[in-house]
């Protein structure tokens, strides 16, 4: 027996990296073998910053699926569905349009950074204010109990809540209120030290080869006070030592201690690092080249996943119709 329904999504805006893979998608593989899970790819979500170029976003679903499979997601263990297929979501959304007020969707958090920090493109747009609104259809269109999310996500999915709230409040108990699943992300720097984003050119990618990986991490920065290889280090300062935590965590004490005695050196350090990152992700690299050699694969699982989602959704919004008075035919 499943533990309920789980409902997440990602746009498809480029090559995944290795912090798309730690924030959520390994979490994902996990909850796929306990919930009945739909992950879908938010392609008109994509556009609420994006509309203006559009031009790269059906290859950027197809490398998006490839990276999900790759990772380990299962269509025979989950739902991975394309949003804009499946138009129940736009039809939940419109509704939701009509019920919720001006105030909720001007006080959202992401609506007031985002507007400062892409300052550049021009989004003050309905589709970009009224987001939250189509957040909610993803993810109550399947009624939804859980939601996985990072602590930083908490605001978003309350805003959901209170959405459907009013909704029930309105015209009785249609949706439940969706949990969080609080994903407890290991965070990676980039290769240089900075947060780790495509804008930056300091990533790496699920869809990198293990010699790519290798030569990322011999370009990583370390500990800047570190002239020779027998000057006492500082690992907290160091970007490879970031990466030991998650890849190398049963040597951590050692490398630490080494590295603070000036015992080991950069360079060996790194070859460390690139031996354990080598042989996690060759898996993921190896399954990517099989999709790769038969590439209709994606339209396939898509396809599947497109009716089993659709049809779910359909059954809510006849509840949805019903409970609203409006199902005339």
């Amino acid at each position: 027996m499943k533990k309920g329904t789980i409902l997440s999504g990602m746009r498809p805006t480029g090559a995944l990296h290795l912090g798309n893979y730690f924030g959520a998608l390994e979490n994902w593989v996990k909850l796929q073998d306990d919930y009945d899970c739909f992950f879908f790819v938010a392609d008109w979500h994509a556009l609420t910053t994006g509309y203006e170029d559009t031009s790269e976003i059906k290859n950027n679903i197809n490398d998006l699926v490839v990276d999900w499979i790759s990772a380990g997601l299962d269509p025979e263990k989950c739902t991975i569905f394309l949003q804009s297929k499946v138009k129940e979501h736009a039809e939940l959304h419109l509704l939701f349009s009509m019920t919720t007020p001006l105030s909720w969707l001007l006080r959202c958090p992401t609506y007031k950074d985002q507007l400062n920090q892409l300052k550049d493109k021009n989004i003050t747009t309905y589709g970009f204010l009224g987001y939250p609104n189509l957040q909610a259809a993803d993810i109550l269109v399947y009624k939804a109990g859980f939601v996985p999310v990072g602590e930083d996500q908490l605001p978003h999915l309350e805003l959901t809540r209170e959405i459907a709230r009013r909704f029930n409040f309105f015209y009785g108990e249609v949706f439940p209120e969706p949990q969080p699943i609080l994903t407890k992300a290991k965070v990676l720097p980039g290769t240089d030290g900075r947060k780790m984003s495509k804008s930056y050119g300091n990533t790496i990618a699920l869809s990198d080869s293990p010699e790519v990986v290798r030569k990322k991490v011999s370009t990583m920065v370390t500990d800047p006070a570190r002239i020779k290889k027998d000057d006492p280090g500082h690992p907290e300062v160091c970007t490879v030592f970031s990466f030991h935590k998650v890849f190398n965590e049963g040597e951590i004490p050692v490398i630490e201690e080494q590295c603070r005695g000036g015992k080991i050196g950069c360079v060996q350090c790194k070859r460390n690092l690139a031996d354990k990152m080598a042989s996690y992700l060759e898996p993921i690299y190896e399954r990517r080249q099989k999709i790769l050699e038969r590439p209709e694969i994606v339209k396939e699982v898509l396809h599947e996943g497109n009716k089993r989602a659709e049809a779910a959704a359909k059954k809510t919004m006849e509840d949805v119709r019903s409970a609203m008075k409006i199902d005339f035919m």
